[in-house]
């Protein structure tokens, strides 16, 4: 028959020992609890070694005696020492009600948040590209390791299939700058300069901007969601298994797929766009098709054109990558994927504008303006 919880108090050289025996379980403990508020005095160790065994509650009951009275507890076995831990790490303070924050504190706190957040994620998009760049040295080594079905197939997804929408809205752009442009130089009888500003515009920034915007949008999401599913299902972990690179499997044909098109998008976007002018202009201003071309041939340099070419590889590059990266931050659950995918659209956008701010003062600075 197991014995009931009990304790005996004794004096030693080391200081007052309290020693407990029986069965330290919830059926067992009896009054103990209520005797050992009762207990007064210091007491320097308890000593369960005579205790035959100890559950939870009871493993509770020593652990919260023994912090009031900031003595240390010796004796057990290593099961019963692995209990009173897991006991002692789940003390802690549990808030009912989460502490007032004020309006003020709040919102630098977020901003704060936010700042390191935004330092994290630069980072480790710089530590991307710099494994990237390894992966593409490695292919370069070693050719057998390049994946040429796998690009192929990133250049009709990224490129072919985007040639109707990225048309359309070229085009449209095109006519909206045309009938824009057209009203506000009319105020000074310079209706002809729409040529110049449609030209100009769309094959040095809007062309190859908008295609940058929707391939983020079409291809960065894609390759987010993509790469996050692989991630979330362990397929990535079972090519690392196998001996596969994902950087080089996965990442490095989107990559090149991405930078390889982009300056063909950009180019056909920003021949819609003036195709798109050119038919407001014939529409509103009178001005005949053979008139507009060679005006723009007039107006429009031939740095223009380098500058949307130079240009859109770049882009291409940080919508990929910015698109793989965030695919292989993905962990946890199926929310992660979508979560992930928003932030791969959103972080190429806004990192292509601000290359985009800083190509445009370095072109001025060079006198390509």
């Amino acid at each position: 028959m197991t014995a009931a919880a009990d304790f005996t108090h004794e004096r030693d050289t080391g200081g007052d020992v309290l020693r407990f025996s029986g069965v330290l379980a919830l059926a067992q403990l009896g009054d103990l609890p209520e005797r050992l508020r009762a207990f007064e005095g210091p007491i320097a160790t308890v000593d369960l070694s005579g205790i035959e065994h100890i559950d939870t509650i009871g493993a509770w009951i020593v652990h919260r005696f023994a912090a009031e009275k900031g003595a240390a507890i010796e004796g057990l076995d290593p099961d019963g020492a692995h209990l009173l831990a897991q006991v002692e790490q789940a003390d802690q303070p549990v808030a009912m009600r989460p502490a007032h924050v004020g309006s003020i504190e709040r919102i630098v706190g977020e901003i704060g948040d936010a700042t390191v957040t935004a330092g994290k994620t630069m980072i480790g998009l710089l530590a991307f590209l710099g494994a990237t760049t390894v992966a593409f040295g490695n292919v370069i080594r070693h050719p057998s390791k390049f994946r040429f079905n796998a690009t192929v197939r990133r250049f009709e997804v990224v490129g072919v299939t985007a040639l109707g929408i990225i048309g359309l809205m070229s085009f449209l752009i095109g006519i909206v700058i045309a009938q824009q442009g057209a009203v506000q130089l009319a105020q000074f009888g310079a209706q002809v300069l729409t040529i110049n500003l449609v030209g100009r515009i769309t094959l040095r920034e809007l062309g190859v901007l908008m295609t940058a915007i929707m391939v983020a949008g079409r291809s960065g999401s894609s390759f987010a969601a993509q790469i996050g599913t692989m991630k979330l299902t362990e397929e990535i972990d079972a090519m690392r298994i196998i001996g596969v690179s994902p950087m080089e499997a996965l990442v490095l044909p989107r990559v090149i797929a991405a930078v390889t098109m982009m300056p063909l998008l950009g180019f056909y976007s920003a021949l819609l766009g003036i195709l798109g002018g050119g038919v407001m202009c014939w529409a509103v201003l009178g001005i005949p098709p053979i008139t507009y071309v060679q005006r723009i041939r007039e107006v429009v340099p031939i740095t223009d054109v380098w500058v949307g070419l130079i240009k859109a590889p770049v882009f291409g590059a940080i919508i990929a990558m910015a698109g793989c990266f965030q695919g292989m931050q993905v962990e946890g659950d199926a929310e992660q994927v979508g979560t992930r995918t928003t932030a791969a659209v959103v972080q190429a956008i806004f990192l292509v504008i601000v290359l985009d701010a800083f190509f445009a003062v370095f072109f001025s600075s060079v006198g390509w303006g």
